[in-house]
């Protein structure tokens, strides 16, 4: 489990558009900083200051090769932060349910059986769930 030092750094990371681009340059290879520049209206210097906070936070590797400077996806903080994440998506989806239930009895109740007039509240809560994932 990630301590919160560690989850913060890495949402603090994540928390800048520059570097959600460059972590997803990353995963589809191993590339130089100088490519990892190209897109962004800024200087290498800034670039290179998005990169340490990158690095600092354990989310990429920076190695030397003569002249090549590789930097490489590190995702293990990534998979600590999904499941963090994770254990709140449960904690919703459990209250989402039985809000589910509540509505369809609250329906049921009302009519004394279910109208046929469209998809009950759950269902459309249900289907709302299922789009949102």
């Amino acid at each position: 489990m990630m301590t919160p030092d560690q989850l913060s750094s890495t949402f603090g990371a994540l928390a800048d558009p520059t570097r959600r681009a460059i972590l997803a340059r990353l995963a589809l290879g191993e590339t130089s900083v100088t490519e990892l520049a190209k897109p962004f209206e800024m200087s290498m210097p800034a670039v290179s200051k998005h990169l340490k906070v990158l690095e600092r936070a354990g989310l990429i590797a920076r190695g030397r090769e003569a002249q090549w400077r590789p930097c490489r996806l590190d995702a293990g903080p990534l998979k600590d932060a999904a499941i963090w994440i994770e254990e709140y998506r449960r904690f919703w989806s459990a209250h989402v349910d039985a809000l589910e239930r509540h509505l369809d009895r609250m329906e049921q109740s009302k009519s004394g059986k279910r109208a046929n007039n469209g998809p009950s509240t759950r269902r459309k809560l249900r289907i709302q769930r299922r789009r949102s994932r």
